[in-house]
């Protein structure tokens, strides 16, 4: 069987001379000095993923040493890839320490879920998952999925298990894959939403590992007879993508998924009837970067063409294997998209993807995008059904203390919902397809379970990231302290007069953007503990990356850092005019065009006051 990647030739369509990769020498002839030495230089994943066997590594065995709550570094990389992050209680580490005890290890375990829409009953199955094995929680995250935390390696086969058995799965969740494919979620233009759902569940289905470690590994399945030999990835191979990949569908006016942080995306254009004609299509796209390393940026997504409906899904597997044959294995640090993109140019990858397609692509069709929020409360849609979105703070589903009865309500609403439930982009939950009879039904049991059917203008339009006290790349906190900038912010801006002003805000413990802290007006990334880069001056509609405002503010000076600026907005505003915008044409931020030019903080730069 012949080794080398699905398009290892592939290179040569180049437009410059690109690294060429193989996955493991050709069986028939001895490795060549050159390979060996292309060989060495890959990434340490990169072997990792090679040495897999498809990505079993040594997991079976990794479960069954019971001395420890973890499982080995490689292990910990392929793990990813079946939906999980190995995890300690970072909280829990000075004390366990102390006493020279192991980590209190546990494991994130996420879900694909494509479009993000799922049955009432599947709802019930997710719920008892969390009440049996993850400290009855779920948490809607900014992947338009669930993810559960806190599951012991002892309970992880029998958490999968209960998760296929809800006809669900985590394949690919995690990983150098493509991911969840987000879609439009509001269902009020039933035609378009439709549409996007489809598209997003199509293009998951094709892009999806074929890989039958999953089923062996958590539900002890039959190995593929002969072993790993006779088993292939006709897309990926065996070295996989360079790095993660996401995927989204977006229906205009509203970006709620974000699209332009996207590695790839589709943008509806509807006809007059709101049915979709066909896709604009955009790449490049990604928030992650590394504090000090300016050869790491966040970069919004460019507009590449149009295609129509019946070709969408040759295009997004063009772009995908394009970047898995240009994309650097070097350096995982620069193997995005969005780093292939700037490498070799927008017409040169469009050129590469229409050979690979076979056709050529069109010019983009004008659209627009009015915002990158949700609706809240209910809607209808043109078929005369009823959706009643829900504001989830940080998509924690939950039972609070004195508060919300978020898990105990929604799961007595999931045992008479006749339709279905859409996790948002924005961490909250749609109670979908409510007919108009059950609607009155639907809205005394949110009232009596205390769910919150919205927020403050501010606290609607943010989103945080896990951080501490579980996620291993934190360096501040995040979610457990966004709550509370929320009040003291509300306060800023109710002085001003401008309580009720939208304005998008989000929060990280780190620089890799999972809550897309870059693309909002307010962006707050972890340095330190209580410690935040500030960053301003993004487009409200998620169309343009902020600017480093302030380094290193302290939690505590964060208010008093952006009041001046609040009353400078209030005061010198147009008709309007979003915060973002308003920073840039007073001259508190520079504008940032895209990629690269973000670190570049040089234009007139004044103190707030002087607007």
């Amino acid at each position: 069987m012949d080794d080398h990647s699905p398009r290892d030739d592939a290179q040569a369509l180049a437009p410059t001379p690109a690294p060429r990769v193989y996955e493991t020498p050709p069986k028939d002839r001895p490795i060549t000095d050159a390979e060996a030495a292309r060989a060495a230089q890959l990434a340490a994943n990169e072997h990792i993923k090679i040495a897999s066997g498809y990505l079993r590594g040594g997991l079976a065995d990794g479960l069954l040493k019971h001395a420890t709550g973890a499982i080995s570094e490689d292990d910990g990389q392929l793990v990813k890839f079946h939906g999980m992050y190995m995890q300690d209680d970072r909280d829990l580490r000075p004390e366990r320490t102390k006493k020279k005890l192991d980590k209190a290890y546990s494991f994130m375990i996420r879900l694909r879920i494509a479009g993000g829409v799922i049955s009432p009953q599947q709802w019930l199955a997710l719920d008892d998952i969390a009440v049996t094995y993850a400290g009855s929680a779920l948490r809607a995250t900014t992947r338009q999925t669930f993810q559960y935390h806190g599951v012991i390696k002892s309970n992880l086969k029998r958490t999968m298990a209960a998760i296929d058995g809800a006809l669900l799965d985590t394949i690919a969740a995690c990983g150098d894959v493509n991911r969840n494919v987000m879609a439009a979620t509001n269902p009020a233009q039933v035609g378009a939403h439709g549409a996007a759902h489809r598209l997003a569940k199509d293009i998951s289905d094709s892009l999806l590992p074929k890989t039958s470690a999953w089923r062996e590994i958590w539900l002890d399945g039959e190995r593929v007879v002969g072993g790993e030999e006779e088993e292939v990835e006709p897309v990926y191979g065996r070295t996989y993508l360079p790095r993660k990949f996401k995927i989204v569908v977006a229906v205009p006016p509203s970006n709620e998924v974000d699209i332009f942080a996207h590695d790839l995306g589709f943008i509806a254009i509807l006809d007059k009837n709101n049915q979709v004609t066909g896709w604009n299509v955009t790449v490049g796209g990604g928030m992650g970067m590394t504090h000090g390393e300016p050869e790491t940026f966040p970069r919004t997504a460019d507009v590449m063409g149009f295609v129509a409906p019946e070709d969408a899904i040759k295009v997004a597997e063009a772009v995908m294997t394009v970047q898995r044959d240009w994309g650097n294995r070097k350096n995982r640090k620069n193997a995005r998209l969005k780093y292939t993109i700037e490498r070799y140019g927008l017409a040169a990858f469009r050129a590469e993807v229409e050979t690979r397609i076979g056709k050529t692509l069109g010019e983009p069709k004008p659209f627009t995008f009015t915002n990158n929020g949700d609706r809240f409360g209910w809607t209808e849609g043109d078929d005369g059904r009823h959706h009643l979105t829900l504001y989830v703070p940080s998509g924690r589903i939950k039972d609070y203390e004195d508060g919300p009865q978020f898990l105990t309500g929604l799961r007595t609403i999931a045992q008479v919902h006749e339709g279905d439930f859409r996790l948002t982009a924005n961490q909250n939950v749609i109670i979908a397809n409510v007919p108009t009879e059950k609607r009155a039904a639907i809205e005394a049991l949110v009232d009596q379970y205390g769910i919150t059917k919205g927020a403050g203008a501010l606290r609607r339009n943010s989103i945080a990231c896990v951080a501490l006290p579980t996620c291993g790349l934190a360096l501040a906190e995040s979610e457990r302290y966004l709550p509370d900038l929320m009040t003291e912010l509300e306060e800023s801006l109710a002085t001003h007069g401008l309580a009720e002003e939208e304005i998008t805000i989000r929060s990280t413990g780190c620089p890799n953007g999972c809550a897309r802290p870059f693309i909002a007006e307010i962006g707050l990334v972890g340095r330190g503990p209580e410690r935040y880069h500030l960053y301003l001056g993004a487009a409200f509609d998620g169309s343009r990356l902020s600017k480093l405002y302030k380094e290193d503010v302290a939690a505590s000076d964060i208010r008093d850092t952006l009041d001046p600026l609040f009353a400078d907005f209030a005061k010198g505003r147009n008709p309007g005019e979003h915060f973002g915008d308003y920073l840039i044409r007073a001259g508190h931020v520079a504008r940032t065009v895209n990629g690269p030019d973000f670190h570049d903080r040089t234009g007139a730069l004044k103190p707030a006051g002087h607007a």
